[in-house]
């Protein structure tokens, strides 16, 4: 495996660990075992937690990619682009400045920042992931889709080789 595709995969994996960090935070907030403030640190944290090696993922799954299929790829990057300055933008608010002004009783404050339904950062969130399952179809997906077509190719070439060495 070249660097690229090892550093790929590591993030990858790091990306897995930070996801289902948040899927057991989010249970435990969910099952009342968590409370505020921790249970929004650990929820805004871990989501945090994603962004980075997300991104050096799809970057490293692009620059494993040759000729079309890097347009798929490409395409990919700007959706995890999206994705990363939106989810950034909301979790760093919200552990930067929500959660400290409603540790300081100065909720009212800031009450246009928190993510809560309809709000603004709320609405980040779902454009955050709403790009996240854009790079899936515009980038894994695809991608995937060339190499088995490639394969599928070769071994056709390799089989009508085959038949024109036997029949000659």
């Amino acid at each position: 495996m070249s660097t690229i595709g090892r550093i790929g995969f590591r993030a990858g994996v790091g990306a897995a660990i930070a996801t289902v960090a948040y899927d057991v935070v989010q249970v435990l907030q969910v099952a009342g075992v968590l409370h505020f403030p921790i249970d929004e640190i650990l929820i805004f944290a871990t989501s945090l937690g994603i962004v980075v090696p997300f991104v050096l993922e799809m970057v490293a799954l692009h620059h494993t990619r040759v000729g079309d299929a890097r347009f798929w790829t490409r395409a990919g990057l700007v959706f995890t682009t999206m994705y990363a300055v939106f989810g950034s933008a909301n979790y760093v608010v919200q552990l930067t400045t929500v959660i400290p002004a409603k540790l300081r009783g100065e909720a009212e404050t800031v009450r246009v920042l928190e993510q809560t339904p309809h709000s603004l950062l709320w609405d980040f969130d779902a454009l955050a992931y709403i790009a996240m399952r854009r790079v899936l179809l515009s980038d894994v997906l695809p991608a995937a889709a060339v190499r088995r077509l490639s394969v599928g190719l070769h071994g056709a070439d390799v089989h009508v080789a085959r038949r024109v060495r036997t029949s000659s």
